[in-house]
């Protein structure tokens, strides 16, 4: 079906090349990138994004889950795979067979996993809990290589690589700096015991987006770019060497206007009635398509040039806007939920900061009902879904 514009988001791949190119520039030499692409591409669409990236030589992919890997390996990218969470031990051939690299949570999973693959070998990078608490080997250097060890005589596990993941590279708080230091030299102290106890790892990574750019450790032979490659910040308090440009545009349609008097009431709940005279459109966008519920009364869209007020609960599929200050409005005009119009920008982290978030969650939020409409040089090249 062509597109119908009811509420679509816009896919800028120049920005993701742009962002990919000023990121791997600041990595030290000898450091590769790794482009996490989870969570189709944190609701940018996989499908329009990856095959880019492989063009552009990307080699490293990181997904969260056997379902995202295997998805890419159908699209058609044939660099090195690594699933960062767990997968459960029956999906263990299939990932073997595909040449997938699986994160090993701890021991028990490794052993786990093992059993399941009947002869075949999976490649596997170890999780090294140094702070974060989520996933990983814990214990002192010594235990933990000891653990490495073991698993990595387990006849079906081919033990690649070990990996932590930072708990708070996006902050400039003195304390939370130390914090990082500390993991990372919790990282190396495993990976230095592991190497004393005689196990060859080809890859030791800790670098998060952050951490690539605050933290610049030639130690970490991959660099795990997620958030900055789709131009938001990890955390917006915390300034970049170098402005990320926004990849996603969502945008939506005016479907009625409509003149309302003072004592009127708008949308559920009637939380919202006019003072005076308004001009109130109604916007065919709502929180089934990832907008958020939260912005009802306190966000704002881009019209004209102009910003107009959110009046009203956010609807599942609709909402309603204040246009009484601006002029020449008629039905089925576009309307900007999140970009630029003009010299007017609403960004993510901008919808984030109303609704008490991030902006990971806003991008990641917008739903499969929404279509991405993948645009490079300035030519539309397909409508994808998530």
């Amino acid at each position: 079906m062509e597109l119908l514009k009811r509420t679509w988001a816009e896919i800028d791949l120049d920005a993701v090349a742009s962002n990919l190119e000023n990121y791997k520039s600041r990595l030290p030499a000898g450091v590769e990138l790794m482009c996490v692409v989870k969570a189709a591409c944190y609701g940018h669409s996989d499908l329009a994004i990856c095959p880019m990236l492989q063009e552009l030589g990307v080699r490293w992919y990181a997904v969260s889950n056997a379902e995202e890997a295997l998805r890419l390996r159908e699209l058609g990218i044939t660099g090195d795979i690594l699933i960062l969470g767990s997968t459960p031990p029956e999906a263990a051939g299939e990932l073997a067979d595909h040449d997938i690299i699986q994160a090993v949570t701890d021991e028990a999973h490794a052993i786990a996993l093992d059993e399941a693959l009947s002869g075949k070998k999976l490649r596997c990078h170890a999780a090294i809990d140094t702070g974060m608490t989520r996933i990983g080997l814990r214990g002192t250097p010594e235990e933990a290589a000891e653990r490495l060890k073991r698993i990595s005589e387990l006849e079906s596990i081919k033990l690649e690589g070990i990996f932590t993941h930072y708990a708070v590279a996006d902050s400039s708080d003195s304390s939370d700096r130390d914090y990082t230091a500390e993991q990372t030299r919790r990282f190396f102290a495993v990976r230095d015991a592991a190497k004393a106890a005689g196990i060859t790892l080809e890859q030791c990574h800790c670098l998060n987006s952050a951490g690539g750019l605050y933290y610049p450790d030639p130690r970490s032979t991959l660099a795990r770019l997620g958030i900055v490659l789709y131009g938001l910040y990890p955390d917006k308090a915390t300034p970049l060497p170098f402005e990320p440009e926004p990849v996603m545009t969502l945008k939506s349609t005016i479907s009625m206007i409509k003149r309302i008097e003072a004592g009127e009431s708008v949308s559920y709940g009637r939380t919202f009635t006019a003072d005076h005279p308004m001009t109130v459109a109604t916007v065919t966008c709502g929180y089934a398509d990832g907008y958020p519920r939260a912005l009802s009364n306190k966000g704002w869209v881009l019209l004209h040039g102009q910003r107009a007020p959110i009046i009203g609960r956010v609807c599942m599929d609709q909402f309603m806007i204040d246009i009484s200050g601006i002029t020449g409005v008629v039905p089925f005009e576009t309307v900007t939920l999140m970009g630029a119009d003009g010299s007017e920008v609403l960004t993510a982290d901008d919808l984030a900061a109303l609704t008490g978030t991030i902006g990971y969650e806003i991008v990641c939020g917008i739903t499969s009902r929404v279509p991405r409409v993948a645009y490079r040089s300035g030519e539309r090249i397909g409508v994808f879904r998530v």
